[in-house]
């Protein structure tokens, strides 16, 4: 089959199946088209004279280039690949050798709680572009979202009286999530003061640009970027890492890792689990800073 038409053909596979979330789709496509690319420049543009030294060269340029995490993605993605069509084709399957190694999972990062206090104290909530601005973040970091969560919100999935958020995730899987009495605040003054200003007909996402129009992360992570330099914040933090903050402060705050991960809407409790390793590298961190016997081996060697 012609490489063209058999990576057109899984997508649309991926595309029709039920639990794909939309990143993960346009990720394997990234992936293939640049699997696509390598295997071209080889003159190979027919699935039956890929070979798995070939798959094997094109890991080893990928290893020369890109992260660990990289590689696997994309070691995942041709494997996946090729197993849909040894499934629906019987064609051989020249990624079997082809292994994922898991790697160490490095401890996610997150602001402060006094980092988060300064993002947030930047904004002018006087100014309506400021006030829509502090919104966006304060609803990604209140509600511990996905970006794409927050830029897909829609006004039904909000009630601003009971004070929670229907969020609806990954494989368009809806979660039930309080919304903290402080983001319910600017939320409010948000939707009453700024968005009736800048609202155009058939428009019922919740977050509008003073155009009218969506937004997207792109915009939430320029906005982030910028609104950091304003705070005087010396970390790189992302809209997810603003997610990493929420969930690391309500394990702080003593909330159960069980309620975390439904907050979170992850669907495995090890990927929440991986917070609880936050708060014991934090709480180790403080111990070692604070505990009056830290130089005590120092003071050993030093023969006192």
């Amino acid at each position: 089959m012609k490489l063209d038409l058999a990576i057109k053909e899984y997508i649309i596979a991926l595309s029709t199946s039920e639990g794909r979330a939309k990143n993960t789709i346009e990720s394997y496509t990234r992936d293939l088209n640049t699997y696509r690319a390598f295997l071209n420049e080889k003159g190979i543009d027919d699935t039956k004279n890929i070979k798995d030294t070939v798959i094997a060269e094109y890991v080893e340029k990928l290893n020369k280039k890109y992260s660990n995490a990289t590689v696997n993605r994309a070691k995942v993605s041709i494997r996946n690949f090729h197993r849909f069509l040894n499934f629906r084709y019987n064609f051989k399957d020249p990624s079997l050798n082809l292994t994922v190694s898991k790697g160490e999972k490095r401890l996610p990062i997150y602001g402060t709680k006094d980092e988060i206090e300064r993002l947030m104290s930047i904004f002018d909530d006087q100014d309506p572009e400021q006030l829509f601005e502090h919104c966006i973040l304060e609803t990604i970091y209140g509600l511990g979202l996905r970006v794409s969560e927050c830029c897909d919100l829609r006004i039904n999935q909000i009630n601003l009286e009971s004070g929670f958020v229907n969020v609806i995730g990954k494989g368009n899987k809806e979660r039930l999530v309080p919304i903290p009495e402080g983001t319910l605040m600017i939320m409010r003054q948000y939707f009453s003061n700024v968005r009736p200003l800048w609202y155009k007909k058939s428009n019922n996402r919740f977050f509008i640009n003073h155009l009218g129009k969506p937004i997207y992360s792109e915009y939430v992570e320029k906005l982030l970027r910028n609104s950091i330099i304003k705070a005087d914040i010396d970390k790189h933090l992302t809209p997810h890492k603003l997610r990493h903050s929420y969930a690391t402060h309500l394990l702080e705050g003593g909330a159960d890792l069980r309620v975390i991960q439904e907050l979170l809407g992850h669907s495995d409790i090890s990927t929440t689990e991986i917070y609880t390793h936050v708060e014991t590298e934090r709480l180790k961190d403080s111990y070692m800073k604070s505990h009056p016997g830290r130089n005590l081996g120092g003071l050993k060697r030093n023969g006192k």
